[in-house]
């Protein structure tokens, strides 16, 4: 049950004075809250600026564009002659002269609100006509006995269609009001740690946050926002650690194993494994050779070989008796990844087959009942794995491929499916720091920083669109000496708003040039045909594979030489370096060619220059981070990254490592939240609405 004393900050927003349906939904709208919005997501919501209505200058002092505050004396009014004609009236100070100007006033409001002779204090934006200052609709017009009701610096917060600025603050500050900020919130923070930052308390901090008491309030930086950062953090830290302790409470099955299959698959592999694949291996083994249920992220750079690493856990969940379910985002690297786990894993004997939608009638129920009945050992598919009727003999170990496509949700759904299977996922994506914490901080992480043997460096150059037929001769250099070639473009087909290259404009040109040994790939074709084009580039079908971003992940060619990625500009740093992986994967000298539009924006020329010096990954992706922010770092799309709305993980990353070590202390030492402060943290849990937490609370 939630706290009682959060019951105000989930009332409905509907509740609020002046706040009915139309005014409710311009702030669920401009908020970015559910329907219905509730208090909270008003007070959780920090102003996107503040406007200084400290400013004082009189008359003569008032600049150009400025927001000014001025205490004048209404003289002369002169109405335009019709109502669509402007409404001046002629104010003074005892500096000088200037025009309030209205348009489709009414006179006589005009008249009774500046009254000639009477003194107001009026603020509103600046504007100098004909060398003289004006004043077109003052934001405010207060009587002086009444400027305190003047706020010195005013939230600006978020707006849509049908809520004014007014209405967002008068419907922030009405809800301060309501949940009766006297009433202080248990303190959560470590009272040392606290003190140490100067800190103010919650309710000081939201007070200070809406009402601020100068500029700087609104900075990352200013101790309101910087300790509300660290309460969001904290909140999401503290449910990602109990989601933790609550998998390793889980009691599975101990797989215990010699090690002969292992041994059987590492014989019959071309190479042996890296210092990180023989690392990370070990740390999987020792996780899953304890009945505690193993939780762990394999983090690799792309051609790093995480995949071998997955088929040597296999080997060793297996012949300890185990069966092993694998789970990828698409069909396409489904299959593919069954292919591939079935070549490595042939030598230890054991039986791989996928399981995908496509799979229907007979062959799904030879499947299922493969799986139910133990003779399959590797069972690789899409979501499919996880519906009702795929029963399992004895799951003991699930793998997720592309972790970043799936959240956390779906990693504590696959306990379901057998008695606290162990949990291995895996990434490609090298994920800088900051976002690994956020995002699996449920997870113990082992990294794969070294590249198989005989690798080569690929060769990534920078060149204008200009040279477009430079590249194409290139490509069809490569194509003469049995190479294959990649061919990315931002659009799948032309467009009238938009001058980039289209892959179906780009396919007909190099078919033209080249002859029909050119494929066409992109994310608008069925499962299946994009499967086949796949398999025929693959097996050497075709020459050059025309794409878009969909072979990002999962098209493997071993004979593809020279990736060309158009307008290179367009992409981010984390996607060049995912798509040039796709070549250099066999033992030959690979190039990546980045053609980009002129001219390039020195941002541009920065990521460009990057990826040009470097093929480190995790290199790459914190200079991605450091040049776009996490904003957009992983795209829109990516669900496993949690959204904040105080915290700004570009500014507050201190704080996310502080809120980490402090989380996992905690839950160590108070795992069932009782102590005081333990108590504090349910309130923080349920305040930022952090269900997985509060789920594993109530389950411990």
């Amino acid at each position: 049950m939630r706290p009682a004393i959060l019951n105000p900050w989930f009332t409905n927003v509907r509740s609020l004075t002046g706040v009915g349906d139309k005014v409710g939904e311009g702030l669920e709208r401009a908020f970015s809250v559910r329907n219905p919005a509730r208090l909270r997501d008003l007070l959780l919501t920090p102003p996107s600026s503040l406007i200084d209505r400290s400013n004082r200058p009189g008359i003569a002092g008032a600049m150009q564009g400025d927001v000014a505050t001025i205490l004048i004396t209404v003289g002369r009014h002169t109405p335009g002659k019709t109502r669509s004609q402007p409404y001046r009236i002629r104010v003074y100070d005892e500096t000088g002269e200037m025009t309030l100007v209205f348009f489709k006033a009414y006179g006589s409001t005009l008249e009774r609100q500046f009254p000639e002779g009477a003194q107001k204090l009026i603020s509103g934006k600046v504007e100098i006509y004909n060398a003289e200052a004006q004043m077109s609709h003052p934001d405010y017009v207060l009587d002086p006995e009444h400027a305190d009701d003047l706020p010195k610096f005013e939230p600006v917060y978020p707006l849509t269609a049908g809520l004014s600025p007014k209405v967002a603050r008068k419907s922030v500050w009405s809800a301060l009001k309501t949940v009766g900020l006297g009433q202080a919130l248990p303190e959560w923070i470590d009272s040392h740690f606290l003190k140490q930052n100067d800190w103010p308390s919650f309710n000081e901090a939201i007070l200070r946050l809406h009402q601020p008491n100068h500029i700087i309030d609104a900075s990352p930086s200013a101790p309101p926002l910087k300790r509300l950062a660290y309460d969001e953090l904290l909140a999401k830290q503290v449910a990602m650690a109990l989601v933790r302790e609550h998998n390793r409470a889980l009691k599975g099955d101990a797989l215990i194993a010699k090690g002969e299959y292992v041994e059987d698959v590492l014989r019959a592999s071309p190479f042996p494994p890296t210092g990180a694949q023989a690392r990370a291996f070990e740390e999987i083994k020792a996780d899953m050779s304890t009945e505690s249920r193993m939780a762990r992220l394999l983090q690799g750079d792309v051609g790093a070989g995480k995949t071998f690493v997955a088929a040597l856990a296999s080997a060793y969940a297996c012949e300890a008796g185990a069966q092993v379910a694998v789970m990828a985002p698409t069909e396409i690297l489904a299959r593919q990844h069954a292919d591939t786990l079935s070549a490595m894993l042939e030598p230890a004997g054991l039986v791989v087959e996928a399981l995908t939608g496509r799979d229907k009638g007979q062959a799904r129920k030879a499947i299922n009942g493969g799986l139910s009945e133990g003779h399959i050992d590797v069972v690789v598919g899409t979501h499919a794995l996880f519906q009702d009727g795929v029963e399992f003999d004895r799951l003991g170990l699930v793998i997720i491929d592309e972790q970043h496509r799936f959240g956390v949700r779906d990693r504590l759904r696959l306990t379901e499916k057998g008695n606290a299977p162990d949990l291995l996922v895996m990434t490609a994506t090298p994920i800088p720091r900051t976002l690994a914490l956020t995002s699996y901080g449920d997870l113990d992480i082992s990294i794969l920083d070294e590249k198989p043997a005989g690798r080569q460096p690929i060769e990534t150059v920078a060149l204008p669109l200009q040279r477009l037929d430079d590249v194409i001769d290139a490509a069809g250099r490569a194509v003469k000496k049995g190479d294959q070639v990649y061919w990315v473009c931002p659009l799948v087909e032309d467009s009238e708003v938009s001058d980039l290259s289209s892959a179906e404009d780009r396919h007909r040109q190099l078919t033209a040039i080249f002859g029909n040994r050119i494929g066409l790939l992109h994310g608008r074709m069925s499962a299946s045909d994009k499967e086949t084009i796949s398999k025929t580039f693959k097996a050497g079908g075709y020459d050059i594979l025309v794409a878009t971003t969909v072979i990002e992940v999962g098209v493997d060619a071993p004979n593809a030489t020279v990736m060309v990625i158009e307008h290179a500009e367009r992409f981010g740093l984390a996607q060049l370096h995912q798509l040039r992986g796709r070549v250099g994967r066999g033992d030959k000298k690979s190039s990546c060619i980045l053609l980009y539009k002129s001219p390039l924006s020195h941002n541009g020329k920065e990521r460009l220059n990057i990826l040009r010096e470097s093929e480190d990954g995790f290199l790459i992706a914190e200079k991605d981070w450091e040049l776009r922010g996490s904003g957009d770092l992983l795209g829109s799309a990516q669900s496993g990254v949690p959204r904040f709305r105080l915290a700004n993980l570009d500014k507050h990353r201190d704080l996310l490592e502080t809120a980490t070590q402090d989380a996992r202390l905690l839950i160590q030492q108070d795992p069932a939240l009782k102590s005081d402060r333990g108590k504090a943290a349910r309130v923080l849990l349920y305040l930022f609405e952090q269900d997985y937490g509060i789920a594993m609370m109530r389950a411990g």
